[in-house]
């Protein structure tokens, strides 16, 4: 159906092409290809380089990070990927994920559509390029792209940089197909429910029930905020509708935010402080979801599961519980599925 063929009307010498198909292009955060040295330093270069994640004028920050946090976090951040590394398939767990989420979404929409969908994953930074996704759906008879980072919340850090890459990549394309990018999905009502769910099987299999639900977000410093970034309403947002849909009071559960870089002031309470805290003020059990990331990676199975219970335990708590992203679970992949559907309404319904 999808063979390249000469456009109708055109002469005999016309090159053949492929179109006719829509490209769903999931795209994540990224990992690194190795927990080594230089693999970990390639990919915390092309990360900490972005400016859309750290702004500060290139004269001051690259001296800074190819001179000193080149030279040191690559090791400290390799003993971290490797505690959580996949051995068995030689990969992150991010990537491990995505690519179980991509086969599972492209099952999905080929059974909803057939061929007329192509159903792929980028990374933003590392591998698969995204440039190098979009080239294989051209190439392959899209003439329509459906762009979907894989951020609930958008943040320029994450949302913004993805949509970038993708239409740098557009950039190199003789022939540009349409495209189309997938807003956030914070307030999303499938999401939400997958949510939740998760929460209530998580609660249902514990024998002590926690005092508190804490809602940990990836933060970002606070001037973002005040520049016009909607993430941190974003996140409320999804933390309120949450709480409604459980049917809880506001007292049992709380947002905090993770990952504090450098010497701003980050949104807060940094959960990594908030959780010490609690169990300070006596709620020796909690529970902590992660709503912010749609596939479990380092900064969810390293350091909020281990950096950030060994705060909670170290103030005086007794039971810590980190209920996993959503991963591939099929709720997770229907709700994906749904906003997917949304977004392709008049190319295909």
């Amino acid at each position: 159906m999808f063979d390249a063929t000469r456009p109708d009307h055109a002469p005999t010498d016309h090159p053949k092409v492929k179109m006719g198909r829509v490209g769903i292009l999931l795209a994540n955060l990224g990992t690194p290809d190795d927990y080594s040295y230089w693999p970990m330093r390639r990919y915390l270069n092309e990360f900490l380089s972005d400016q859309r994640v750290i702004d500060y004028p290139k004269w001051k920050w690259q001296p800074i990070l190819q001179g000193i946090i080149l030279t040191k976090r690559p090791f400290s951040s390799g003993e971290a990927y490797k505690s959580i590394w996949n051995h068995d398939k030689g990969e992150s767990p991010l990537m491990t994920i995505t690519k179980d989420q991509t086969a599972k979404l492209r099952d999905a929409m080929q059974a909803r559509y057939g061929d007329q969908v192509m159903v792929d994953f980028c990374m933003r930074y590392g591998n698969p390029s995204t440039k190098s996704k979009v080239r294989e759906m051209v190439a392959a008879g899209c003439d329509r792209i459906l762009f979907f980072p894989l951020y609930p919340q958008y943040a320029g850090a994450t949302t913004a940089t993805a949509n970038d890459q993708f239409f740098r990549a557009l950039i190199d394309e003789a022939r540009q197909p349409a495209t189309r990018t997938v807003p956030a999905y914070f307030d999303e009502p499938t999401y939400i429910d997958a949510l939740a769910k998760s929460v209530e099987q998580a609660y249902a299999a514990m024998e002590i029930e926690p005092d508190i639900l804490v809602c940990s977000y990836h933060g970002m410093p606070e001037r973002y905020l005040q520049q016009g970034d909607p993430y941190h309403c974003q996140c409320a947002k999804t933390t309120r509708l949450l709480k409604e849909r459980l049917g809880w009071s506001n007292d049992q559960l709380v947002s905090t935010f993770q990952s504090r870089f450098g010497p701003e002031e980050w949104l807060k309470p940094y959960t990594v402080d908030h959780v010490a805290e609690l169990a300070r003020q006596g709620k020796k059990n909690i529970a902590v979801i992660a709503p912010a990331f749609s596939a479990d990676c380092i900064e969810t199975l390293e350091e909020i599961n281990e950096e950030i219970k060994e705060s909670f335990e170290e103030a005086g708590g007794e039971t810590f519980t980190y209920i996993p992203c959503l991963n591939e679970d099929d709720s997770h992949i229907a709700a994906l599925g749904k906003v997917i559907e949304d977004n392709l309404k008049g190319w295909l319904d």
